[in-house]
């Protein structure tokens, strides 16, 4: 019976990976590749996510799921995007900072380029994608959420990318009793390399903790419920809520039930940290 069960799940992979790969070609583009800066150096590595569509949102029987993650609802992509491998490096956004005399991050003594890129804001982050775009001359933005979640789950309704239960060696979180094969009650404390944990089907990396990842969502105490058009941001009427972006993906310094497929939390647009960074859409014309 495990056989047949790791058979059909060995083969659902498969199935997702093709997708992946077909709309790729449809696309003229490889399931992976960069753009190219003016200057002919590689943009940041993307990632194609097909057309389709999932299941937003926590199943109610979740750890950790909360109101806020509340009702499950359906997500629909009718066309392919990209989206960047990971959270975008040090050295990547060091290029755009160079280039331009935009505000410089706090600094702190985490100097590894490979790290992901901290202590941005969400203003920051959308001007570092205005700058790519003219770089490469297409339009790179922060995802939606619902583009955030969809390329997260790639194909998977689980609370994880990897089934409801994770390693330490496929999450960056604080670790916890939880959520966990085998018992890690403390993390690193501190962020990895992009691209050094497990990917997910899809190809990328650290969907589950790490960095928190901007999206260009407002923030909202729960759903509409009703079928979702996943390029289609959230604009709340609320004066408070306007100013609050949805993060997702949890972070090292959290637990395993905040970095689920389905969590998210708020931080205000101007707000930087230690644990907060952002990946990127590219949009397929």
């Amino acid at each position: 019976m495990q056989a047949a069960a790791t058979a059909r799940q060995a083969e659902a992979a498969d199935l997702i990976v093709e997708r992946q790969r077909e709309a790729a070609r449809a696309a003229g583009l490889a399931p992976f590749f960069n753009d190219r800066l003016s200057d002919g150096e590689p943009a940041p590595q993307l990632a194609v996510i097909p057309p389709g569509g999932c299941w937003m949102g926590a199943r109610a029987d979740e750890h950790g799921a909360r109101d806020w993650e509340q009702p499950r609802h359906e997500a629909r992509f009718e066309r392919a995007f990209a989206i960047t491998r990971g959270a975008i490096r040090r050295r990547e956004y060091d290029r755009f900072l160079e280039a331009t005399n935009h505000r410089r991050p706090r600094p702190y003594s985490w100097n590894n380029p490979d790290y992901p890129m901290f202590n941005v804001t969400a203003r920051d982050a959308e001007a570092y994608a205005e700058w790519l775009g003219e770089q490469t001359g297409q339009v790179y933005r922060l995802p939606t959420e619902a583009e955030w979640e969809y390329a997260a789950r790639a194909g998977t309704d689980g609370m994880f990318c990897f089934g409801d239960k994770i390693r330490r060696e496929q999450v960056n979180c604080s670790g916890g009793l939880h959520c966990t094969r085998g018992l890690f009650l403390c993390g690193l404390g501190r962020p990895v390399e992009v691209g050094s944990l497990p990917p997910n089907a899809w190809g990328l990396y650290e969907v589950h903790g790490n960095v928190q990842e901007y999206t260009q969502d407002h923030w909202r105490n729960a759903y509409a419920g009703s079928i979702q058009a996943g390029d289609d941001p959230f604009r709340s009427t609320d004066e408070r809520n306007r100013r609050l972006r949805v993060v997702r993906g949890g972070s090292w310094f959290e637990p395993p039930g905040a970095c689920r497929s389905a969590s998210r939390a708020p931080r205000h647009e101007n707000e930087f940290d230690l644990n907060l960074g952002f990946r990127l859409v590219r949009e397929i014309r």
